[in-house]
Order: structure tokens, then sequence, then C-alpha cells
């Protein structure tokens, strides 16, 4: 079967229909979702960080200010803790509460020290899918409620002098933490931070619920730019993207649910959003996984557009992408990437009303990524694509790689338009697979005839 729709794909056009096997009726729907998502609520209290002794400067260290404002913040229930415009030297990371809205005002940049000792002690944390102590993230919030970062100012990770050069003595203390993973050391004893090489993260929210980010600008992170872990109700919102060093993920939902993200500009050297839900032995374990997720009217620039994996153990399931479009290139559009170290499962996930300019890859899905690993392999499956369109993809259409004894299976494609590509499409171990109105490369018009 396969065969067949690769020749007619070929030639232009292939229209085939099959039966759709999951019950959508059991699938939450966006509106649904949506429902689940509310406002963090947070006290009308509000200070300045001025107020302690902050300083918009550029050069006066300001961690012992900042900490002093948010204990006063924490002490009267919560509220708002305002930057003004101003240049906010940080030696050192702003650990949030609960009740609190970081509010960086239109002309203030906080920027971050590149003594890695400032971000010390190690706090609780994950990385890659596994979880330790390391460096606390610049910005971070552990078990909290009602938490907001807002405003139209800058938070900038100043990494690429720095941290970013860690990327390339990392290997050992990555190899370590997943070794870790698989012998389930306790993770009191995950002890990384001095002497190790795993960056932070530049945004962390771990075990919070209610969640807004909205507005802010977010450059030249560490390791990954947000990361919401384990969290719930959660909206990001309106915010920018310059952060070109390695790892620069945008957004990283993981072990994460109810999430809106909308009318988001990136650009960024790594994932634009990708969905993550636990990383092998410790992630098939986990009573978490990600789900009921909405992201909407975004613009893309940077590694990849929409990501899923490959940390994904646990599970991803309800996904909704729509109405979205490149602002740049873009290495591929959209990812789903796992291998069988990993197991979960992905499904139920719906793309529609998506363009893409010019790509290395328009639609890949993998179980074969970094072609490692063994024993654990996801099940992919119930993947709906429609109103998908590419101006040319350089090396392949659709990619589709499923296993023997797992084959990728329910994958449905819907009025797909790739202008132009080498490859057009790419199938192995694949079951159930529907094409309508698909066209790569020109419509095929009237069949030539004898004179």
């Amino acid at each position: 079967m396969k065969k067949i729709y690769f020749l007619f794909l070929i030639f232009g056009i292939l229209a085939c229909q099959i039966q759709v096997s999951v019950d959508t009726n059991e699938i939450p729907t966006i509106d649904s979702i949506l429902k689940n998502i509310k406002a963090p609520s947070v006290p009308e209290y509000s200070i300045s960080v001025t107020d302690f002794g902050a300083k918009g400067d550029s050069v006066t260290p300001n961690k012992a200010a900042v900490a002093k404002a948010i204990k006063d913040l924490n002490s009267k229930g919560g509220g708002t803790l305002i930057f003004p415009a101003g240049q906010y030297f940080m030696d050192g990371p702003i650990h949030m509460v609960s009740n609190m809205d970081l509010h960086i005002e239109k002309g203030a940049r906080i920027f971050f020290s590149s003594d890695y000792n400032d971000y010390l002690p190690v706090v609780k944390t994950s990385w890659e899918g596994t979880f330790l102590y390391n460096y606390s993230p610049f910005i971070y919030a552990y078990n909290c409620k009602n938490i907001r970062i807002t405003g139209e100012g800058i938070i900038d990770g100043e990494a690429s002098e720095t941290w970013a050069k860690w990327h390339g003595l990392q290997k050992k203390d990555q190899l370590l933490s997943r070794e870790m993973n698989h012998n389930n050391t306790p993770i009191d004893q995950r002890i990384f931070g001095e002497g190790h090489y795993l960056r932070p993260q530049l945004i962390q929210l771990y075990d919070c619920k209610n969640i807004l980010v909205e507005g802010v600008k977010i450059e030249d992170s560490p390791f990954w730019c947000l990361h919401l872990l384990r969290c719930e109700n959660i909206t990001v919102r309106n915010i920018k993207y310059e952060a070109y060093n390695k790892n620069n993920d945008g957004i990283d939902p993981e072990y994460s649910k109810n999430i809106l993200i909308e009318d988001i500009t990136f650009n960024n050297s790594d994932d634009n959003i990708a969905i993550k839900s636990g990383r092998d032995d410790e992630g098939r374990a986990s009573e978490f996984h990600s789900e009921n997720i909405i992201v909407r009217n975004c613009h893309f620039k940077g590694l990849h557009a929409i990501v899923i994996g490959s940390e994904m153990s646990a599970g991803v399931e309800n996904v909704y992408v729509e109405n979205c479009d490149f602002a740049g290139k873009l290495k591929r559009g959209i990812y789903l990437k796992s291998n069988p170290d990993r197991g979960g499962y992905i499904k139920n996930i719906f793309i529609n009303d998506v363009k893409f300019g010019e790509v290395e890859d328009c639609i890949y899905i993998t179980s074969y990524y970094h072609n490692e690993g063994e024993g654990h392999i996801t099940d992919i499956k119930d993947i709906y694509f429609e109103n998908i369109s590419c101006q040319k993809a350089k090396s392949s259409g659709i990619v589709m790689q499923g296993f023997p004894d797992k084959k990728l299976s329910d994958i449905y494609f819907k009025n797909i338009k790739i202008d132009s590509t080498a490859n057009p499409l790419s199938m192995e171990n694949t079951e159930n697979i529907s094409f309508s109105d698909v066209i790569i490369g020109q419509l095929a018009t009237s069949p030539s005839f004898v004179k």
C-alpha cells in the first residue's frame, strides 16, 4: 500500500480515505480545555524593587535588594513586584513566591551574572527529563501558585560568552544523569552544580499552578528559555524571543497540562515549542504526563517550529495547534521524535491551518531519533494534519518512521500542499495512513492523450 501512495504522490496528487478509528467524542475539545485555564489571582498590593535599594544603573548588584522586596511581598500575602525602567544587574537568581507578579516595565531590562557560584546552592530541578539538583534557574518558582511574569521589558540571560560554552563540556554529566535515571538513584543523591557542567534554565516553574507569562522579551538563555515542569493552568501570551545559544528552546512544557500558548513571536536557535514528558525509566514510572495543550496564532523562526519529544516517556496527548505561520527560516516545521529508549505515547494531536516557508523537512515523525536505544518503543497514533502549506522542503515533504512491531498508525493528512521538495514522501512501518487532497509539487491537470 505505501508503495502505491508514493507513486501517486510523485505524479502530484493522492486522495485516499480510511475510516477514522479514534472516538473523538472522548477527546477534550479546545473549548473544554480553555474552560480549565483561568487567569492567576494576585493581590493588589504592589512595590518597586527600587524601594528596597535596587538600582537600574547596570552595575549595582541587585540580588539582595530583590530578595528583600520578595520577602516583604510574601509577608503581605503577595502582590506585584515592579522593575521600573532601567538596567538591573542580578548577581544571582530570582526565586519567586506564591501570589506574585514579577512585572518588568517597558524600558526595564533584567540581566544576570556570569559567575556560576552566584547560582548556588543547588535547587531541585530537572535536566533533559531527569530530576536532579543543579544550579538554580535564573528565575525559579517551586511549588507555588498564582505566578505571573508580565510587562514589556527584557529578561536577558547574557549567557553567550559563559554558560553557552558549557555545551561542549556537558557530556560526562549528561551521561551520569541518565545513568542515575536508569538506576533509580534517589533524587537527593543526584547532586550536580559545582564541578559539573549542566546549564540551568533561564526560567523554570516547577510544581506550580495558575501561571501567566505575558508581554516580556527573552534573550540569550544559558539553556532552555521557559521550562514549565509539572505545572497546570498555564497561559503564555505575546512574548518575544532573541535567543540564539545552544539548546535555547523557546517553551518546554513537561509533565504539564491545561496550557494555552498564543501570539508568540519566536526567534531562537532550537525548538520553538517542544512538548516533553520525562525520560526513560523515571518517565515511564511517572503518574504525570503532558496533556490538553493549545498553541495558536504563533510566528515561528528558529530550528524546529512544533516538536513533541524527544523526552516523552510518560506520554503526550490532546494537543491542538492552529492558525500559525513562519516569521523566518526553519529546519523542520512539525517534528514528532522519539526512540526506543523512551516508551510512552504520542496521541490525539491536531495540527490545523499552519503555513511554512522554506524548511528542510515539512512534517517528520520518527521512532528512530538519534538511532539509539532498545526495548521501549513509543506508541505514536491518532495524529491529524489539516490545511498545512509549505513553500519548499529542501529534503523531504512528509517522513514517517515506525517500528515493525509497533507501527505508526492512524495518521491523517487532509488538504496538504507542499510546493516543491526533493523527496515527497518516505514511509516505513506504518499502517492506516490516510491522505485526502494532498499535493506535493504541482497539481496534476487533465491526462495527456494520444493524437
